[in-house]
């Protein structure tokens, strides 16, 4: 009797075995049963419809974006801020941007805004590796600036660069950048309009400004604007928003101005602008006193505006303000605001004589002068 107790252990083993296998089987034929009464209810699953060969425009955007993206990089700027309690230094995140490679030492071109205030940049590139970044010059008057990488000249293509001034309106343009973070984005769209101006951080209008309906969200900001040939045409700079997001108009600072203040910023770390060696009187009192261009308050001693005879504004014994020398034009430009002869003064260089246009007294004179380099 108890030598056959295993043999009936294994039995009911077998049997249990046996009786699960029955079971698997069973619900899987009623589960197959159910999809095919499905299906018979939806009817066949539908194959995919292979896609055709992509049209000449899309080839062309695909092979812009391809060569253009690894020029363009994603910048994170950060503040450094001091615990009160424990004095500890942290790094508090300041904001993102765009910018692209400019040559292959190394340097970046970006907006002055995007890095304005920073402590610290950091530069990712197309292939996801970040640099420390140091600041080579700034432009706050034009809203550009360049940084500086150490990484190698394989990992830096520069963008090729494009001119502005045949632009025309309905042409297509490309943006890539990092709106709202996500890098290596690409909108397309058309120049809508030309000519436009806008006002730089400090203040100093920006002239012949770029406007497209390609999409620009913050992020964008130091980002290039491409022509079809997938030159530079802009430096994403701007985007007019009630609600911060795009609405369809942004501007871009044009490629002719970034071509001469980017090799300045590099060479010097600034805009080597000339001076007249003046200073002019606000734009308030040119507005109360109803004058026809800049008024000349000071002339600086030893300068050659001093030897060139140029008057200041003075008070006599009674206290009465003695206007100095308003200036009506520089060469063939007319001059009626003081930020119309600082646009017209960046067409020269210190050292180039230049005629001055002057109302003294009610007269009109001219003087020649000798521009000077800006302190």
């Amino acid at each position: 009797m108890f030598r056959s107790f295993p043999g009936r252990i294994l039995a009911v083993i077998l049997l249990l075995i046996m009786g699960f296998l029955a079971g698997v089987a069973w619900k899987s034929k009623d589960s197959t049963s159910q999809e095919t009464a499905l299906i018979a209810e939806k009817g066949p699953v539908r194959a995919t419809t292979p896609r055709g060969d992509l049209n000449p425009e899309e080839l062309a955007t695909i092979n812009l974006f391809n060569q253009a993206a690894p020029s363009v990089c994603f910048i994170t700027t950060t503040s450094l801020r001091e615990d009160f309690w424990s004095r500890n230094v942290m790094e508090i995140p300041r904001g993102t941007g765009s910018g692209f490679v400019w040559d292959r030492k190394g340097h970046i071109v970006t907006n002055f805004h995007v890095i304005e205030g920073a402590d610290r940049a950091t530069v990712t590139l197309s292939d996801r590796s970040t640099w420390e970044a140091e600041l080579v010059g700034a432009a706050p008057e034009k809203d550009l600036a360049v940084l500086r990488i150490k990484a190698s000249a394989e990992k830096l293509p520069p963008i090729p660069i494009g001119a502005s001034d045949d632009l025309r309106v309905g042409q297509s343009v490309y943006a890539i950048g990092n709106p709202f973070g996500l890098d290596q984005t690409l909108t397309t769209g058309i120049v809508s309009a030309l000519g436009r101006e806008i006002e730089s951080s400090n203040g100093v209008p920006i002239r012949d400004v770029i406007q497209t309906d390609a999409a620009i969200n913050p992020g964008n900001s130091g980002g290039p604007l491409l022509d079809s040939g997938g030159r530079l045409i802009g430096v994403n700079t701007a985007i007019y928003s009630p609600s911060g997001a795009s609405a369809g108009i942004g501007f871009s600072i044009p490629v002719d101005v970034v071509r001469w203040v980017i090799p300045e910023l590099i060479e010097f770390g600034k805009i080597k602008r000339p001076s007249l060696g003046v200073e002019l009187a606000s734009p308030n009192i040119i507005t109360r006193y109803q004058l026809e261009g800049p008024l000349i308050i000071d002339v600086v001693p030893g300068s050659n505006a001093e030897k060139s005879g140029i008057q200041p504004t003075l008070r006599d014994r009674n206290g009465r303000i003695l206007l100095g020398d308003i200036i009506l034009a520089l060469n063939n430009d007319p001059i009626k605001t003081n930020s119309d002869l600082i646009l017209a003064l960046e067409k020269y260089q210190p050292g180039q004589k230049v005629k001055l246009t002057l109302l003294r007294n009610d007269r009109k004179i001219t003087v020649d002068l000798l521009l000077e380099e800006s302190k």
